[in-house]
């Protein structure tokens, strides 16, 4: 049977702050996000509508969408409630996200690449999840209040698509403004699996964010990821030290068939 089938669909729900409660109380994995860079343009919603995955748009704040560069440190994966893995479960990841809103008025992100430096998570989030990991060279290294990030890709290319971005991280956000509400309080990514759509919740505390700088970026990850170079400086930089997560069992939108 089809359940929940709407001729329309709902407008996206509020920006929420905080984690909507009961969000992944049964976890299907956990870890730990450390030393993040948020890096974001605006662009036009129409250009991003087609990358994204069948049941869901451009989620928009005053007509314009976003694609962001975010840089960071993956710590400890672990699957259920078991411990993070420590050596196959830490490694760099740099990720190319838009923001997306589904039939039901919920909101999230839709990765267009994962560039990470472990081979195997990397086979296992394109066998099991289905989601664009890379192999690739990567590096995080800190120098007082300036981090930069490297990649370079392996597999499965392009090869050598790269990222090289440095940022200094300036004084605490005390209250995040509309936009950075926008950009960083997403609670669930929005996917395709074997064709079909599916929601995977997350939760996890309030992001503690920095304003931060670009000292310096030359990357071709979002050209790689299939959209057009941002033009200009970004109009959101933003750097938190991390928060532990959660992912919950994924969802089926509205209108999917059920046994």
């Amino acid at each position: 049977m089809l359940v929940g089938m709407s001729s329309t669909p709902a407008e996206a729900e509020p920006i929420a702050v905080d984690a909507p409660p009961g969000s992944a109380a049964e976890p299907l994995m956990t870890q730990w996000w450390l030393d993040l860079t948020f890096v974001h343009w605006p662009v036009p919603p129409e250009a991003v509508a087609p990358l994204l995955p069948p049941g869901v748009r451009p989620d928009t704040l005053d007509g314009v969408t976003y694609v962001g560069l975010v840089a960071f440190r993956m710590h400890r994966v672990g699957w259920f409630r078991l411990p993070g893995v420590p050596y196959l479960g830490t490694f760099p990841e740099t990720n190319v996200r838009l923001y997306s809103v589904d039939e039901r008025g919920r909101r999230g992100v839709v990765f267009r690449s994962l560039d990470a430096s472990r081979l195997i998570p990397v086979v296992v989030g394109r066998s099991v999840f289905r989601l664009p990991y890379l192999w690739s060279r990567m590096s995080v290294r800190r120098d007082a209040d300036t981090l930069t990030y490297t990649s370079s890709r392996r597999w499965p290319g392009p090869r050598g698509a790269h990222t090289s971005l440095t940022v200094r991280v300036g004084e605490p956000v005390a209250e995040p403004t509309a936009l950075e509400h926008f950009l960083t309080a997403r609670w669930g990514m929005h996917n395709a699996f074997f064709g079909r759509p599916v929601y995977l919740p997350n939760a996890h505390p309030r992001w503690p964010l920095h304003r931060a700088e670009v000292l310096s970026l030359d990357e071709d990850v979002v050209t790689a990821a299939g959209l057009a170079r941002p033009l200009g400086e970004p109009v959101s930089v933003l750097y938190s030290p991390g928060v532990p997560v959660r992912f919950g069992l994924p969802h089926k939108p509205a209108g999917i068939p059920t046994p």
